[in-house]
């Protein structure tokens, strides 16, 4: 996981990257699509649930997204929604201070918690023995949390020293994942400070932090979605035991994230006192999600980002030699192009040498974009593309042990009612054809869409004179 989105206290959960399993290796191969089981319901309390079994190892994971993320969270306190994913983890009304933590681990088990742009989840890989007593945690800290002045004060000055250790004191820090959304958005929801100013974690108050948890994490702001080996019958009697009785809260409306549409390429420069070399991003705001363009957008991102035989790689790698690798993604470093809701950003990042300048990587992006907005790829093309998102989407299914379903399912629960949509996906980009890529190169890959971001290295001091003193000596 990111290093901005993932708790501190939180450990790391093998298996990322694993590869897909075999039906699913089987399914790419043949061409047959994904169907996962889902038991979908709601409690009477308004909490999401679910469920998608899967018998092929002895463990399960349990999910639970708030619709809170830092994209919403107060004016005036940034930060705050990532400030808060650490306070659950500080003792609820049963568990004391990190024994949330100690529990799942003294079960065999692996957790981690994230803040990202349109929610705030927490999961835990288990043994299947232990599903009941993590479903009975989790339902314990959303009844309530042992929140304190002590607490809150401890926890703020570790998201501060996050901040001065990821951002302001490491190279490149916040570029690209903080620093593009700031510049390429207008709406201040979508363009804040996410990891948090300083000042304004420090003024977080008690109360405040008390009104957040009793206002976004209540039941009826969630999603709870167990994915693995059990038994659905009494995982259903469990949640509605440890669940159910929680009580609703009135939800306030939700603010208004729409972006106008961009109509001048924009263009800024930011210097890195810890930089070694220069480094650039792209940004292009992406269609809405579930368009025929946003499935476009997709397949796109694999024809001109993902892999080696990506058209950028070919340009600015092979061609040009202007630097040694490309990144890129919708969501790029905080998810992936489904577990999302709002504005978005199609992110490219090169690091070159300080040789190179800028505008000739600009120009090489240029040449391999405007091979797709001139004329349609051929099949081929277009038929590798599907194969190589299949196999992502396959992969991100399997990882974390298993959570990258879970992932899934919470996301499009959480977002769109309709966790069922993971079993769509692939038929929506079958649909696909040459000249909608074409016509989406055209529209949504033009200049008047972009952001440019460019890294520069500050110029090292100059050495003293031979002889010289720096001053204060004897």
């Amino acid at each position: 996981m990111h290093r901005f989105a993932t708790c501190a206290l939180a450990v790391v959960v093998a298996g990322a990257g694993a590869a897909p399993a075999p039906a699913q290796q089987a399914a790419a191969a043949s061409g047959a699509r994904l169907s996962i089981p889902i038991d979908y319901y709601k409690l009477p309390n308004g909490l999401k649930v679910v469920l998608s079994r899967d018998t092929t190892a002895p463990t399960a994971v349990v999910a639970v997204y708030y619709n809170i993320g830092f994209r919403v969270e107060p004016k005036g306190r940034t930060g705050f929604a990532h400030l808060f994913e650490h306070l659950m983890f500080q003792g609820s009304q049963n568990l004391g201070k990190m024994e949330f933590i100690q529990l799942v681990e003294k079960n065999g088990g692996l957790l981690n918690g994230s803040t990202r742009f349109d929610f705030t989840n927490y999961y835990q890989v288990i043994p299947s023995n232990a599903l009941e007593t993590v479903l009975w945690a989790e339902a314990d800290r959303m009844r309530g949390l042992a929140i304190d002045s002590a607490n809150l004060r401890n926890q703020q000055d570790v998201v501060k020293n996050e901040v001065r250790v990821n951002v302001l004191n490491q190279p490149y820090g916040g570029f690209p994942w903080i620093d593009m959304p700031m510049r390429a958005f207008t709406n201040w929801y979508n363009a804040h400070n996410f990891y948090g100013e300083l000042a304004e974690l420090d003024a977080a108050t008690l109360e405040e932090a008390s009104a957040f948890f009793k206002t976004y994490y209540a039941p009826n702001n969630a999603v709870l979605a167990v994915t693995g080996d059990f038994d659905p019958a009494q995982v259903k009697r469990w949640i509605a035991q440890y669940f159910g009785d929680i009580p609703q809260v009135t939800q306030p409306p939700d603010p208004d994230l729409s972006e106008p549409k961009q109509t001048a390429e924009k263009r800024f420069s930011k210097t890195d006192s810890l930089a070694t070399r220069p480094a650039l991003a792209l940004a292009y705001q992406v269609p809405a999600r579930y368009t025929p363009e946003w499935y476009a957008f997709g397949l796109i991102d694999q024809i001109l980002a993902q892999g080696r035989d990506s058209r950028f790689y070919d340009e600015l790698v092979r061609k040009r030699a202007l630097t040694g690798g490309v990144g890129a993604g919708i969501n790029y470093a905080l998810g992936n192009m489904f577990n999302y809701n709002g504005p978005m950003l199609w992110i490219v990042t090169a690091f070159h040498d300080s040789d190179k300048a800028p505008d000739s990587l600009v120009a090489g992006f240029d040449s391999a974009i405007e091979s797709l907005r001139t004329r349609p790829v051929d099949r081929a093309t277009l038929d590798r593309a599907l194969v190589k998102l299949r196999s992502n989407l396959y992969s991100q299914l399997e990882s974390f042990g298993g959570f990258g379903r879970a992932d899934l399912l919470a996301s499009f629960a959480l977002f769109d009612d309709d966790p069922s949509r993971i079993n769509r996906l692939e038929a929506e980009f079958a649909k696909v054809t040459p000249e909608l890529i074409q016509r989406t190169a055209r529209t949504y890959l033009a200049p008047t869409n972009r952001t440019i971001l460019t890294v520069v290295p500050a110029a090292p001091a100059a050495a003293p004179a031979r002889g010289a003193t720096s001053g204060g000596g004897r």
